[in-house]
C-alpha cells in the first residue's frame, strides 16, 4: 500500500501546483522609465540653462543634462576652496588648529556671520573651514583663499584631472572668467566627481578627506535638496545662488547605496530671492526624484 499511498500524493501536490499567468508576474524592468528619461522630463520647461549629473555609486546607474557645460559656481566654488586648504594643511604650509586673527579690512558682504566680528577677533582654520563650508561665509571662504592662494587651488584641480573647474575671483590671469562667470566656474559631472572623490577618500589624504567630509554633513542651508530627503538620512552638500543661477551638490549616504548629483543653473528668468524661486523648485523636484529611484 505504501508505494500507492505516496503516488496519491504525489498527484494530490501536482494537482495543488498554480502555474504564474503573466498578469500575476512583476512588471518587467524595462517598463520602469530610465532614469536620464525621468531627469529630462523634470527639466523641461525649465526657464533657463540648467545642467545635471546624477550618479547612483552602488550601482553605476547616472544621467546627464548638459553635465559638461560650464556653469557660475557661486558659492559652489567654496567646494575646491575646501579642497585648497586641505591640500595646503596636507603640505604642512597651514594647521588645522592655527590660530587666525580676523581684521576689518577682512570685511566681506553676502553670506555668514563672520562680517561682524570685531577687529581683532581670533579664531582658528577649522572655525574658518567650518563656516565657509556650514555657514557659506564669505569673509572665511576669501580669508581661506588669501592664505592657500586661487593659483595653488587651480593647480591642483589641473594636476588631479579637473579641466574645467577653476577659482577665477583674486586669480591674476582670469579676469576675463571672473567677469564672464564670477568667483568661479565648474561644471555638474566636475563638480559631483570632486564630492565623490573626497567620499571615497581620494581627493587629499584619506585622514583629512574624512574631515572634510564630516565638515560638508553640517550644512546650515536646508531649504533646497536637503528639504526632500528625511532628515535622518545624512548628506554632504553645498549650495550656491546669485540672482540668475542656483545650484547644489549632494552626496546622499542613503540606506541602499551612495549616490551624488549636482544641478546647475544659469541665465533664469526668475531672478527672485524668494523660496519658490525656479531654481529652487527644480533642485527640490530632482532631490525627490533621485530619492524615490534609488529608496522608493
Amino acid at each position: 500500500m505504501r508505494p500507492v499511498f505516496a503516488l496519491a500524493l504525489a498527484v494530490l501536490a501536482a494537482g495543488c501546483a498554480t502555474v504564474p499567468t503573466p498578469s500575476a508576474t512583476a512588471p518587467a524592468a524595462s517598463a520602469r522609465p530610465s532614469l536620464q528619461t525621468q531627469i529630462e522630463a523634470a527639466v523641461q520647461g525649465f526657464r533657463g540653462d540648467v545642467g545635471v549629473y546624477a550618479e547612483n555609486l552602488a550601482t553605476g546607474e547616472r544621467a546627464v543634462v548638459n553635465a559638461d557645460t560650464l556653469f557660475p559656481t557661486a558659492s559652489l566654488v567654496k567646494v575646491p576652496l575646501l579642497v585648497g586648504t586641505f591640500e595646503a594643511i596636507r603640505q604642512g604650509r597651514l594647521a588645522y588648529n592655527q590660530e587666525l586673527v580676523y581684521r576689518d579690512s577682512l570685511r566681506y558682504g553676502g553670506s555668514g556671520v563672520a562680517q561682524f566680528f570685531r577687529d581683532s577677533t581670533k579664531i582658528d582654520v577649522n572655525t574658518a573651514v567650518w563656516l565657509m563650508m556650514a555657514m557659506s561665509d564669505n569673509v572665511t571662504s576669501l580669508w581661506l583663499q588669501k592664505l592657500v592662494t586661487g593659483d595653488s587651488v587651480n593647480a591642483w584641480l589641473a594636476r588631479n584631472g579637473y579641466a574645467a573647474t577653476r577659482v577665477n575671483s583674486r586669480v591674476p590671469g582670469r579676469e576675463a572668467d571672473r567677469a564672464r562667470y564670477g568667483w568661479g566656474q565648474t561644471t555638474p559631472r566636475e563638480l559631483a566627481h570632486l564630492v565623490a572623490s573626497i567620499r571615497r577618500e581620494q581627493a587629499v589624504r584619506p585622514d583629512l578627506d574624512r574631515t572634510m567630509y564630516r565638515t560638508m554633513t553640517r550644512s546650515y542651508w536646508n531649504g533646497m535638496a536637503l528639504a526632500s530627503l528625511p532628515p535622518w538620512v545624512q548628506a554632504a552638500t553645498k549650495q550656491g545662488m546669485i540672482n540668475q543661477t542656483r545650484g547644489e551638490v549632494v552626496l546622499v549616504n542613503a540606506p541602499h547605496g551612495d549616490y551624488v548629483f549636482a544641478v546647475i543653473t544659469k541665465n533664469q528668468v526668475d531672478q527672485r530671492w524668494e523660496p519658490d524661486n525656479e531654481g529652487e523648485v527644480l533642485i527640490r523636484r530632482l532631490s525627490t526624484l533621485l530619492w524615490q529611484r534609488f529608496e522608493g
